[in-house]
């Protein structure tokens, strides 16, 4: 316990913040403090919604684990500050955060990088020749707006007056949407931890997707870890995973999202660089089937703190 005093230093924890996914980013938040402390790490809560970074000195802040969700802690704005002022922090840096964060730009790296991903359209106004665009993208898309994180603003369409609702509701959320062709299958998540890829979680909900619902009110989402997959389609899906977090700059730790489709067909979704962590969320579970407990799990994420 005393060697983990030594050993990090003084460690601001940092969750709550201004973004759509503030509740959640509480909630991990404070399962995180909880496992440091009792792992005998100096810990203390960091709010930067109630709180300005400066008090991060006054308070002897050696470095910060960032449990911030969405914007303005998952999109390198936060790393960003933390750098100038000379703090290692957690995850990913400033380019890998951002980037991860914008899941248009991650489809076209992802293109780029012939890794599997469904097709889609950019979309910056609900004018929009609706019809063609559905057509174009096999008559069922998912919308999304391009910056934000658990579902939110997200929705399905399958006829004109759908997909122009849809995209009305996401451009509340951001002036760039994502339509994206819609998948029919199952729905996966990989988590990767220093250079390690965990053992896959497949999420199964009742509901038409893996919305904000499912992820964090339902009792009717099943997860599955290991997912029932055969060995080759793991390792592949868990190769794709690993070289869409390494195509984005993403570092230290997150999660990426993976669709099987219904012909055996994996493809790319997302990178979440600042993934859920409450005691039940997907990586924690990811590491539990590796043979890792929450604590061992906020400590291996400590450890490799960004010093860039």
């Amino acid at each position: 316990m005393s060697s983990n005093l030594q050993t990090f230093g003084k460690v601001a924890v940092m969750f709550g913040g201004v973004s759509a996914e503030r509740e959640v980013s509480l909630r991990s938040g404070k399962a995180v403090l909880t496992a440091l402390q009792q792992a005998g790490v100096d810990a203390f809560a960091f709010d930067p919604q109630q709180q300005n970074l400066a008090e991060l000195a006054q308070l002897g802040a050696q470095q910060v684990f960032i449990v911030l969700h969405g914007r303005g802690g998952e999109d390198g704005s936060m790393q960003g500050a933390l750098q100038q002022l000379g703090l290692p922090y957690t995850g990913s840096g400033v380019l890998g955060s951002a980037l991860a964060m914008d899941k248009i730009r991650c489809k076209w790296l992802f293109q780029a990088q012939n890794l599997p991903t469904a097709p889609f359209a950019v979309v910056h106004s609900s004018d929009a020749d609706f019809a063609g665009l559905l057509a174009s993208l096999g008559g069922k898309v998912m919308v999304k707006p391009a910056n934000e994180g658990s579902s939110i603003g997200m929705s399905a369409a399958s006829s004109a007056a759908e997909l122009q609702q849809a995209i009305n509701q996401a451009l509340q959320y951001d002036s760039e949407i994502l339509v994206e062709r819609w998948i029919n299958g199952r729905e996966f998540t990989i988590a990767i931890l220093n250079g390690q890829v965990l053992p896959v979680v497949e999420m199964r909900t009742p509901r038409a997707f893996y919305d904000y619902e499912a992820k964090y009110q339902a009792n009717s989402t099943e997860y599955l870890c290991p997912a029932p997959l055969d060995a080759q389609l793991t390792a592949a899906m868990q190769d794709s995973a690993l070289k869409a977090f390494n195509a984005v700059g993403a570092s230290g730790w997150g999660r990426v999202d993976i669709m099987l489709d219904d012909s055996g067909q994996h493809y790319l979704l997302e990178v979440n660089t600042v993934p859920g962590m409450t005691e039940k969320s997907l990586v924690p579970m990811a590491a539990k089937a590796a043979g890792l407990s929450f604590q061992q799990l906020v400590l291996a994420i400590l450890s490799q703190s960004n010093r860039s």
